[in-house]
């Protein structure tokens, strides 16, 4: 089974060749796309230079438009059975492909999503950057939950994996980090049960190239609420 993975990277020069390596080193079947979104910091000289015989499709916009119009450009290309979808930073370990992917290959489930939390202590967990951050995720979890009948404990996740199929079929629109409340309420819209699984997770905080900002938490719920009640399409 091919395992289509999708890079959106905005102005990671210092870590988008060790998460590429570090995906490569899976030694799964793999499709690379990864999309730069605009970089300044020669993060895309990178990518021509030391990276594009590594990757299967490199997607450059010319401005910068938002994680979520990264991973529409991605969308169109993908050709994998599984889908997953992975930051440029080093928050994430793709050692966990392997657990993440085994409920699609079985057939068991249609969605994964890699939990940061599952079986912690949430309000604990030292590898966050801050308490405000993990009070912040546990909240939008838990409206999330309410709003789309899940039982997450981490429903803003990076890594969510999907049957390639389904992931194909589902009309994205949001563009930025809203990809993800909209991702999972459209997937909640077709009654689709969400499995998560534990993973290895280790934040960075803002000087080191955190992006994600406290607007964006409210935007989400506006996601969640606009895609569940104002605008309940998929397709």
């Amino acid at each position: 089974m091919k395992l289509s993975v999708i890079i959106p990277v905005y102005n990671e020069c210092q870590t988008i060749e060790k998460i590429i390596n570090k995906v490569i080193q899976t030694n799964l079947d793999l499709q690379i796309v990864v999309i730069d979104d605009s970089s300044t910091d020669g993060t895309k000289e990178i990518l021509l230079s030391k990276c594009k015989h590594l990757i299967h499709e490199l997607i450059l916009h010319d401005k910068n438009l938002g994680k979520g119009a990264a991973i529409k450009s991605a969308q169109k290309k993908i050709n994998g059975d599984c889908v997953i979808i992975q930051d440029a930073d080093l928050e994430y370990d793709p050692n966990d492909y392997h657990n993440l992917i085994k409920p699609i290959l079985d057939k068991s489930y249609k969605v994964v999503y890699g939990s940061r939390v599952l079986g912690k202590n949430r309000y604990q967990i030292k590898n966050f950057t801050s308490i405000t951050r993990i009070f912040a995720n546990h909240i939008l979890t838990m409206v999330s939950n309410i709003v789309n009948s899940q039982r997450l404990t981490d429903a803003h996740t990076c890594y969510k994996v999907f049957s390639g199929d389904l992931f194909k079929s589902i009309k994205l629109e949001e563009n930025g980090f809203n990809f993800c409340p909209e991702i999972t309420t459209k997937i909640s819209n077709l009654n689709i049960k969400i499995k998560e699984l534990p993973i290895n997770y280790h934040g960075r905080s803002y000087k080191e190239g955190k992006k994600i900002k406290f607007y964006d938490g409210i935007e989400a719920l506006y996601t969640i609420i606009k895609y569940k009640f104002l605008k309940k399409s998929n397709y």
